[in-house]
């Protein structure tokens, strides 16, 4: 049975909503223990009582603090959708362990975990036993102390009847049952009152369970804050039914009822009509390549089948021509696809974009690459394995029509071979598989899974074999990054050569009208090369200088860099382009989605720390920047605190994307996963300068001006369609939600809800009906609501827990905008891409419409 973890960025099928029936809450309330002082009662958070105040209070201020208190209180409620089904999914300490049939595999985990412990559990193993994770170790004993102490017990390790008893309580179907033992773990003594040190103890419990490193660091500023919140009085310490309260109300709140896991649902199968709506470009494309292929391979198979060589060679000689014709084909229009600059130009400055699926270049040259290897295999075993055979063992009465293409006859495979024809084909075989080979292993070696069989379930050879392979597999992966593959695609520079030679030297054709091969190649090889040129000779006159630096930490960093943007560098949101720093290697370029919008004076990029590149660049600009004071990030502010060799980036570009046609919708749904934000930044960048335009516009005086930054052409000021933008970001990490805080509350700031909605999700937090995150959901609220910032990201944008739930989200999306063409864009994990996908198709109908467009790395 598998932990409780729930924390991957991908979305899954699993339902995530618990349903519990309202039954008495079991055990008794706390206590709240009185001493000989006068009694004042206190209105605190709408009925709420304190009792028992021995000194003398200023009742102006506590009035003022209670007034406080009430208001918070107050923007509580109000963002509360008051759900009684939230209210009982609270609290649940059982994850997804909540049915019936858990406790067969809890026995059988507890079984394994205390056998060498004469059948008794420790605390220690409590967490691992009910499917906690070892994040959450800390949560899970304080939850078993808790527990234990509920029970007057003092003994740590528990025999099964106990721990049955232990997990029939925390799984309790009562919310208030599950509420009491949460307060029982924050009140320590049960004495009914808080103080500061339990507060923050809970505090830095939950943040260690949902990796939330930046909240368990300021763990004591947040229960002080708390503190002061509900303790007006200054007694020094909390009244436990005044936190009972709210993680009352704090388990209601559910903004939009879109933060839990997707939930399992019957989906409907794709229709042909909806196929058929989202794939017709890439069909007709696909239709046409095949039925020019098929004429081409059929009409040379007929042509040489009325051939005098027919009679000895047989259909080999016809299959391996047909193959060579479609070769020629394939290996000519393989190159239009990497024309990079070419593409651009057509999908900005034509309207083929609107029948040319330009977005899929690079999935039509992987296509392309295959039937090349068809095409290669066939014409290389037909010449190598029937051809020749005939050619040598051919009577002299058969052969003799042959003479005038072949000489004397051959009596062995070297005579064939030795000859341009045949060497030339020889050495482009072997190039192709090894750049082919090594394209391949660029995404890694992966064994496959046969653990699902039942034959190798159990197998220790199996087993062992698979570990063995572990390592030698590892090595290769990391052997096999970016480096070797850039390399050897540069084979095909001599391919092409070598094909070009190969093409003029055939035994079958002597007239030079007739040897094709360079008219396929002429044109695409003459275009791709003025492609390198211009991308040359614009990185060398064209260099962009750093501005700015900021190196954010985390598992994997991310470094942002803004550079100056040249002159003639006119870019849409949604684009990319290549950047190059000598420092780290002189020959590669790497694509990063721009993050800047149009009308910024600047550019910028975020680089993820992923490969080998990208971890050199990310290393040398985080020894280069000072520390930040008070935060984990490093900075260079100034191109003056940045070594010379590092101040010049050569950038290429900028180039299409799907995302940046986000602008022929009114209403789009732009979703990120982890770095597969930064294209949708630079969009949400775009669309707030366009607001501020507007709104510049409509309030500048009669002989005011409109700053050159935001101001917008006629032109695009006529494309920009966008009405309504929604925004979900979903990242696993807590650093990484400051990576765009500028953007975040820059939308927050101007207020306007009703054009961009932006939702943050950190899904190394569990849900938010989870016990281990009801703290950090009520702490998060409070906050909130008295500053106006978020705890879990910084900004001023909310930051949901868990997963997004997709189904919810395009179901309020097609109910607010009936009749609508809504653009979906996605930028991240491909493996996301069929769930968004379906739902596209799902609930789009006669009248509303999703669109899908996706790029993924």
């Amino acid at each position: 049975m598998d932990t409780d973890d729930g924390r991957s960025v991908l979305p899954d099928n699993n339902n995530h909503d618990h349903h519990h029936s309202d039954k008495a809450a079991v055990g008794s309330g706390p206590v709240n223990k009185t001493g000989g002082w006068k009694t004042v009662q206190l209105n605190v958070l709408g009925g709420a009582k304190a009792e028992g105040v021995t000194k003398t209070v200023n009742v102006a201020e506590v009035g003022k603090r209670l007034s406080r208190i009430q208001d918070v209180a107050k923007k509580l409620m109000s963002l509360n959708a008051s759900s009684k089904q939230s209210i009982l999914n609270g609290f649940n300490f059982s994850g997804k362990n909540n049915h019936p049939k858990a406790w067969i595999a809890l026995e059988k985990r507890f079984d394994e975990l205390t056998m060498k412990a004469g059948g008794l559990l420790p605390s220690s193993s409590f967490c691992k036993c009910i499917g906690m994770n070892t994040d959450s170790d800390k949560f899970a004993e304080d939850l078993f102390k808790s527990l234990c102490q509920r029970r007057g017990m003092t003994r740590d390790p528990i025999n099964k009847i106990l721990f049955k008893e232990f997990w029939e309580e925390i799984s309790n179907q009562s919310f208030d049952s599950r509420l009491q033992i949460y307060l029982a773990m924050i009140d320590k003594d049960n004495d009914g009152r808080i103080t500061e040190e339990e507060m923050m103890e809970i505090i830095k419990a939950s943040a260690s369970a949902n990796k939330l490193p930046t909240i368990e660091k300021d763990a004591e500023k947040y229960a002080a804050f708390i503190k002061e919140k509900l303790d007006p009085e200054t007694l020094g310490y909390i009244m436990i039914d005044k936190l009972e309260k709210l993680l009352k109300d704090a388990a209601t709140h559910n903004d939009i009822g879109e933060t839990h896991g997707s939930s399992e649902s019957s989906r409907q199968q794709f229709k042909l009509t909806h196929f058929l709506h989202d794939n017709w470009k890439r069909c007709w494309v696909i239709v046409l390549w095949i039925a020019i292929m098929v004429g081409l391979f059929t009409w040379k198979y007929i042509q040489y089948k009325h051939r005098a060589v027919y009679d000895v060679l047989g259909p080999c000689v016809c299959i391996a021509k047909g193959a060579a014709e479609t070769l020629k084909l394939n290996m000519a229009i393989m190159l239009l696809p990497v024309c990079r600059n070419t593409i651009t130009w057509l999908r900005n400055k034509t309207k083929l974009g609107a029948v040319v699926p330009f977005d899929d270049n690079i999935n039509f040259h992987q296509v392309i690459a295959v039937a090349i290897a068809i095409g290669v295999g066939l014409h290389a075993i037909s010449h190598l394995a029937c051809d020749f055979p005939r050619l040598i063992h051919a009577t002299e009465e058969e052969y003799k029509p042959m003479q005038q293409f072949f000489g004397d006859q051959p009596d062995n495979y070297w005579h064939l071979v030795k000859q341009v024809e045949g060497y030339t084909g020889i050495i482009m075989v072997g190039l192709i598989i090894i750049a082919f080979t090594l394209a391949w292993l660029r995404k890694g070696l992966k064994l496959p899974s046969l653990t699902r069989f039942n034959a190798f379930k159990n197998s220790k050879s199996y087993n062992s074999i698979e570990k063995k392979l572990t390592g030698p597999i590892a090595a290769i992966n990391k052997l096999m990054g970016f480096n070797v593959f850039w390399y050897s695609h540069h084979l095909f520079v001599i391919v092409y050569a070598l094909l070009i030679v190969h093409g003029i030297n055939l035994y079958l054709t002597k007239e030079w009208y007739k040897k094709t091969t360079w008219m396929y190649l002429a044109v695409p090889i003459l275009l791709y090369a003025c492609e390198r040129l211009k991308r040359t000779f614009r990185s060398r006159f064209d260099p962009a200088r750093i501005l700015k630096v900021a190196a954010y930490p985390g598992r994997e960093g991310v470094l942002a860099l803004r550079m100056t943007k040249p002159e003639n560098f006119n870019y849409k949101s949604g684009e990319y382009m290549f950047v190059k720093c000598v420092a780290v290697s002189p020959f590669e370029w790497h694509p990063f989605s721009i993050t800047s919008a149009p009308s910024d004076d600047y550019l910028s990029v975020h680089i993820r720390a992923l490969g080998d590149w990208t971890k050199k660049i990310n290393k040398i600009y985080l020894e280069a920047c000072l520390p930040d004071e008070g935060s984990e990030i490093r900075k260079a502010d100034s191109p003056e605190q940045i070594p010379n060799n590092l101040r010049v980036l050569k950038i290429d570009g900028p180039y299409g994307a799907p995302a940046q046609d986000y602008k022929d919708y009114e209403v789009v749904l732009l979703v990120g996963l982890g770095i597969g934000a930064t294209p949708m930044i630079s969009i949400v960048k775009d669309i707030v300068n366009n607001i501020k335009t507007k709104e510049e516009k409509e309030n500048a005086s009669v002989d005011g001006t409109i700053s050159q930054k935001n101001k917008l052409s006629p032109t695009r000021e006529h494309e920009f369609k966008t009405k309504r933008a929604y925004f979900y970001w979903s990242t696993k990490e807590q650093n990484t939600l400051g990576w765009f805080k500028d953007v975040m509350d820059d939308v927050a700031e101007i207020g306007k809800n009703d054009v961009i909605e932006i939702h943050n999700y950190c899904t190394s937090v569990y849900e938010e009906a989870d016990a281990r995150s009801s703290l950090i959901t009520m702490l998060q609220s409070l906050y909130y609501a008295e500053k106006g910032v978020d705890i879990v990201s910084g900004t001023r944008v909310k930051t949901h827990f868990a997963r997004p739930n997709w189904r919810k989200v395009y179901k309020r999306i097609a109910d607010n905008h009936k009749g609508s063409k809504i653009g979906v864009f996605y930028c991240g994990s491909p493996v996301v891409i069929k769930e968004l996908k379906e739902l596209a198709s799902e609930f789009s109908d006669s009248s509303t419409t999703f669109e899908f467009h996706k790029e993924n790395f």
